[in-house]
């Protein structure tokens, strides 16, 4: 089947039904920290809805620590603002005559901080739950509509359900504040670090003048660094969660209208398995995509079954309509075959200004996926400055775009069908 040929209607029905749930699920649930009881919750709800047009329904448990992944805010800021401090106390306490002490402490604090900041937040790792003993019991969804025959492919729409923390700098200052502030955070601390390094050489090391500066005035560097991490402390509020709407219930509800459509429809796939898969914990660190994929990992990669995930995040900017084929601040390339497909199908789809693009900064589900060594790949429409609803509580149903979430419908359907076409 081709996407021209699939009933418009059917598609215009499901994106007026993804607008009243989505209105339902925010106002019936309320705030989805990753992991609580709201994001079950919506989920068993969604389950409900899942069970009218699937073979299968099933809940998939795991353990994570909520508040690990971007806790480094918090943690890596005081760190350093409290070496910088005990630097200058040091030095003028004791009337050293440079600055070499409190560059050795402030030199291994940034380290340290850099070094967290990278394992969390540019490679996603697992780092700190360890250090975080009370874990919440989190919650995937999966519905499963089986072909007429035998499968042999299997394709996955994936969305995640979770909510993010509010980014203060999103709200008040807006995107390119919170990339100069985030990012300038993390500049200014690598060159603090240069700094402290060329400093502790200078000890050693006869550099003449230069040296002596390095030893006598760079420290005050420090002010600099300081305030970029008092800014970074208070980068995510904790207490406050974005409703979600576009990040991510339009991702959700793709999901899950990928299977309603063709329910509706009647179209029913000779080999081809279509699942519906809900993450929760995506706004943790891309909890719940690790935990199932490496749950899944033999099963996705068996060569016998031909098997991809096409993660959707956010589908509100029309202008923006994007493949993201490299992705975890452009480290994980996804699947080059699936990421082109996936492009093909949108052009199909009569949406000629699709093209493929990079995470530049974080990480989506696919990679997740990607990293485990499953096809995959992920499709989103949001303005990457970023947009001004990005994680914060102006990012509610009064902003959803029912055209966006068309485009994504569309381009979906289609590669369904071409992913089913596939010899």
């Amino acid at each position: 089947m081709k996407i021209n040929d699939f009933p418009s209607a059917v598609i215009k029905e499901n994106v007026d039904y993804t607008v009243k749930e989505i209105t339902n699920v925010i106002k019936k649930y309320g705030p989805r920290e990753s992991g609580n009881n709201a994001c079950y919750d919506a989920e068993k709800h969604i389950k409900k809805e899942l069970d009218q047009f699937c073979d299968e329904t099933h809940f998939e448990e795991y353990k994570m620590a909520p508040k690990a992944f971007l806790h480094f805010t918090k943690s890596v800021s005081v760190l350093i603002i409290l070496a910088v401090i005990a630097g200058f106390a040091v030095t003028f306490a004791l009337s050293l005559p440079d600055f070499f002490i409190a560059q050795c402490v402030s030199g291994v604090a940034v380290a340290i901080g850099l070094f967290v900041t990278a394992m969390e937040f540019l490679m996603y790792k697992q780092f700190t739950d360890v250090l975080y003993r009370k874990k919440v019991t989190a919650h995937n969804l999966v519905g499963v509509r089986k072909p007429k025959g035998e499968v042999k492919k299997r394709i996955v729409i994936s969305g995640h359900i979770d909510a993010a923390y509010e980014w203060r700098h999103i709200y008040y200052i807006k995107g390119r504040g919170m990339v100069l502030s985030l990012v300038g955070a993390i500049v200014v601390a690598l060159i603090s670090f240069v700094i402290a390094v060329i400093s502790v050489a200078a000890h050693f090391a006869d550099m003449g003048a230069f040296g002596d500066f390095m030893l006598n005035y760079s420290f005050y560097f420090n002010v600099i660094t300081v305030l970029f991490m008092i800014s970074l402390f208070v980068f995510v509020d904790f207490n406050t969660i974005s409703p979600g709407a576009n990040d991510n219930l339009t991702g959700t509800y793709a999901a899950v209208c990928a299977l309603r459509m063709l329910d509706m429809a009647g179209v029913e796939l000779e080999n081809t398995e279509v699942v519906c898969m809900i993450t929760d914990g995506e706004e943790a660190g891309l909890r719940g995509a690790k935990a199932f994929a490496k749950a899944h990992k033999e099963e996705y990669t068996d060569s016998n079954i031909k098997t991809a995930v096409l993660c959707c995040d956010t589908l509100t900017d029309v202008d923006y309509l994007s493949v993201y084929s490299k992705d975890m601040t452009g480290t994980v390339n996804h699947d080059k075959k699936f990421s082109q497909i996936v492009l093909d199908s949108a052009k199909e789809a009569g949406l000629e200004n699709v093209e493929f693009s990079k995470v530049y900064f974080g990480a989506s589900d696919a990679a997740a996926f990607t990293k485990e060594g499953i096809a995959a790949t992920c499709l989103a429409e949001m303005d990457p400055t970023p947009a001004d609803y990005y994680h914060n509580r102006r990012d509610n149903y009064d902003r959803l775009v029912p055209q966006a979430i068309e485009n994504g419908y569309k381009t979906i359907l289609a590669s369904i069908f071409n992913f089913d076409a596939l010899d």
